[in-house]
């Protein structure tokens, strides 16, 4: 195992935005991951907002009924049905024909790994795991407009609401810096690109097959020696004492890995080069930001040309602007 007035956010959110830890080590392919620095406090799992119920958007007129007691979690035919029902087709995401419906999976398929079709094990990854990065990335980005709002306010000389200090604390506290210092805390507040996202969940949990990812929903492979869940690896040294970080779903597994890249010193020029981007104008990328991943892994460089590669070849460069679909609940 391996291991920064209101900005107004464009059309993509990972494009411009206009405006005047842990010991908890990811890892990456078969390699080693490196362990925290012993200085660092653990994080504790994020707890972001979430789906708060099983969503399922509406069907395509034409699609079959699916059986009633047969969940997309259940195997892989369901998963497909279920994508089919939704019309979820990735080319239509990646030629911005379509956007991405709120399909929040809680675990993956257990008879994923038996599916021999490469090309179509790899389709049914990346669908399942795109709308869950999606979901985490929205609500930082909420998180992110509400601290320009606050920043704003307090640049104009406007009073700060309790209600928000009371949630500047907390937010401040959860993402390791002061309260005081809502700079730092802006540039840490900030979305991570799905390609990246998607390219380092396939790379760390062997497309979802891995022994962490099927009993513990551990999709990138995050180290721990904290109490709590986790696995241990079979080929861990006598003298190690670290796990594989559990959870309980899937998106609690993206929200951890997405708060320890934004809060762990070990990615701080990831962080610095992401800040960098939104000062100039550009859209983020992970291609780019991949670059600064060599600390996920002992692997080092090696890792980030496996992630660039991995981006590459899937073309998953095309979905770092894909959006999730806005549904209307249906009535009671």
């Amino acid at each position: 195992m391996a291991v920064a007035l209101t900005a107004a956010v464009t059309a993509g959110y990972l494009a411009v935005e206009r405006s005047p830890q842990a010991a908890v080590t990811p890892a990456g392919g078969d390699a080693a991951a490196m362990l925290a620095p012993q200085d660092e406090a653990p994080v504790e799992q994020a707890t972001l907002s979430r789906p708060d119920e099983p969503l399922f958007p509406p069907k395509r007129p034409d699609a079959p009924q699916r059986e009633s007691k047969r969940q997309p979690t259940d195997s892989v035919t369901a998963l497909h049905d279920w994508f089919a029902e939704l019309d979820y087709d990735l080319e239509h995401i990646r030629d911005g024909r379509a956007h991405v419906p709120p399909a929040y999976l809680a675990s993956l398929p257990p008879d994923l790994a038996q599916v021999r079709e490469t090309e179509k094990r790899k389709r049914l990854f990346f669908q399942a795991m795109l709308p869950l990065i999606l979901r985490a990335n929205q609500d930082i980005l909420s998180d992110r407009r509400r601290l320009w709002q606050i920043r704003a306010d307090q640049r104009l000389g406007r009073p700060v609401a309790a209600e928000d200090r009371l949630w500047l604390a907390a937010l401040a506290e959860r993402y390791k810096v002061s309260a005081d210092d809502i700079d730092v805390l802006i540039r840490r507040v900030d979305v991570v690109p799905p390609s990246m996202a998607l390219a380092q969940a396939a790379e760390e949990s062997g497309w979802g097959t891995s022994r962490f990812a099927r009993l513990g929903n551990a999709m990138f492979g995050q180290w721990t020696t904290a109490e709590g869940n986790g696995l241990i690896p079979r080929e861990r040294d006598e003298d190690k004492d670290h796990k594989v970080r559990a959870f309980g779903t899937l998106i609690d597994s993206v929200q951890a890995y997405m708060l320890n890249l934004n809060t762990h010193r070990a990615y701080r020029e990831l962080r610095r080069a992401r800040a960098a981007l939104r000062r100039s104008g550009d859209p983020l990328n992970g291609l780019s930001l991949a670059r600064f991943l060599t600390r996920y892994s002992e692997r080092g460089e090696k890792y980030v040309a496996a992630i660039r590669a991995m981006i590459r070849v899937n073309g998953l460069e095309r979905l770092d602007d894909a959006r999730l679909v806005r549904w209307p609940r249906p009535e009671a």
